[in-house]
């Protein structure tokens, strides 16, 4: 039996039933404010997989674009300066991981030039040249394990979703209103790279022309509750990934700053971060840059108390400090109240303010009630038992709760029967977050994907 239900006109429009809407207060209301940050991090442990080989020392001066570090192990990926200005700060961690290269920015922004061109009169391999020497090979992502796309390899498709379902999600659509030209040039260059489809996928509500206009792609409409904004939810109804096969995936954002590349023949950093939460005073839009301190973002606009502060939704995001800096992927920052406190016989109470997607409160009699949540767990790790509730959230024909045991147990015979090349931590992290056992889903899939990925290669 099918986990979910489609349209007649699949795969133009799919519809899937399962899954959970999170309404919680502070969504971004669209304005949108210009900061510039005097401070950028640029974040080794974002990217999955790579081992950094330092390429500056500090006090040595970069301009946008300037290689920083490359990968060990695929020298070929270089990572560059979001701006132009002087290694301020090399940071180190525990057995000298390397955890930030801080740059302080310079008053005007300077650029390495690598050449505007049109991406329809350029080869596959010229395009991949250009995006390797800029360092913005890093912005496509390959699936299966979420790693830098390997340039070697020709994927059967790319994907990009043009909608996003978490919770205090940003607008895509208000994101991408008047950089059409650069998002249409953006998509050009990728479908270069691939001999498939460039599947772009927008939501019910999806109005912006520069998404329903585009050309190249094949564009399909996803309705229903998150998690459907995520891609590999996406990949799995169109056209899912089987052992041995790979195909790649960007974000709107990311593929507006590779068309920029081909545009003005520079590296354009600047991205559009959406400031979100119950503890913000005024949620909003900025215009700022990659890898950027989110200070000028929270100074003076951040509620009395002890808020957490996370760079990505609060489903999958990385708990981060107020002084630190967005990460590289990261489209929204969230800020929630961290849940410091104990509740003496919380069970016990009526809930009325309390989200209960197992109906536990009366708050379920509420469904377009809007919630401040913290960061409470409300209960300690418990035994791990099979309750139902998994297959309610997950949309994919995969049996989660099995997967993850499997993963527990290091079966890879069992991993891949059950799906794992087709998951990501993102995409459990409802399982995670209804989970009345309190296991650390994500990180057990996680686990499980560097399993494989070992295994693999």
């Amino acid at each position: 039996m099918r986990l979910f239900e489609t349209s007649t006109t699949m795969p133009k429009t799919i519809k899937l039933t399962k899954g959970l809407n999170i309404r919680l207060k502070g969504a971004a209301e669209k304005n949108l404010k210009v900061v510039s940050p005097r401070i950028f991090a640029i974040k080794p442990t974002d990217f999955i997989g790579v081992f950094p080989r330092m390429l500056v020392k500090e006090g040595d001066k970069v301009e946008a674009g300037s290689p920083v570090f490359l990968d060990k192990y695929r020298d070929n990926i270089t990572f560059t300066s979001p701006v132009s200005g002087t290694i301020a700060e090399i940071k180190r961690g525990d057995k000298r991981l390397l955890l930030e290269i801080r740059i302080e920015a310079d008053e005007n922004n300077t650029y390495v030039d690598f050449g505007a061109a049109e991406p329809k009169s350029l080869s596959k391999e010229i395009i991949i040249e250009k995006l390797m020497a800029s360092g913005l090979w890093s912005l496509i992502r390959q699936r299966p394990y979420a790693v830098i796309a390997n340039p070697l390899q020709t994927p059967k498709a790319i994907y990009i979703s043009a909608f996003d379902t978490a919770p205090l999600a940003p607008d895509f659509d208000f994101m991408v209103k008047g950089q059409g030209e650069a998002f249409q040039t953006g998509i050009n260059a990728l479908a270069k790279l691939t001999d498939g489809k460039i599947h772009l996928n927008i939501g019910e509500n999806t109005k912006a022309p520069e998404f329903l206009n585009s050309t190249n792609t094949e564009i399909t409409t996803f309705k229903g509750p998150h998690p459907i904004g995520n891609v590999g939810i996406q990949i799995h109804h169109i056209d899912p990934i089987n052992k041995g096969e790979t195909v790649w995936f960007a974000g709107v954002q990311d593929v507006i700053t590779i068309g920029n590349l081909f545009l003005k023949g520079v590296y354009d950093a600047s991205i559009i971060i959406a400031l979100a939460g119950s503890e913000v005073n005024q949620p909003q839009y900025y215009k700022t840059f990659r890898c950027a301190e989110i200070a000028p973002m929270i100074k003076n606009n951040i509620k009395p108390g002890n808020p957490r502060y996370i760079s990505g939704n609060v489903l999958t995001g990385t708990k981060i400090r107020h002084d630190s800096f967005t990460s590289f992927y990261d489209n929204i920052v969230s800020v929630i109240p961290e849940g410091d406190y104990h509740e003496f016989l919380g069970w016990a109470l009526p809930g009325i303010g309390k989200f209960s997607f197992s109906r536990t409160f009366f708050s379920w009699l509420m469904p377009g009630k809007e919630y401040t949540l913290d960061t409470n767990l409300h209960g300690g790790e418990r035994a791990f038992v099979m309750t139902g509730q998994y297959e309610k959230v997950f949309p994919m024909d995969i049996y989660p709760m099995q997967l993850v045991k499997a993963i527990m147990t290091e079966d890879i015979d069992l991993m891949e029967n059950l799906g794992i090349y087709e998951v990501e931590p993102e995409d459990l992290a409802l399982c995670e977050f209804i989970d009345t056992s309190k296991t650390e889903i994500q990180t057990i899939v996680r686990m499980g994907l560097e399993v494989m990925r070992k295994e693999m290669s």
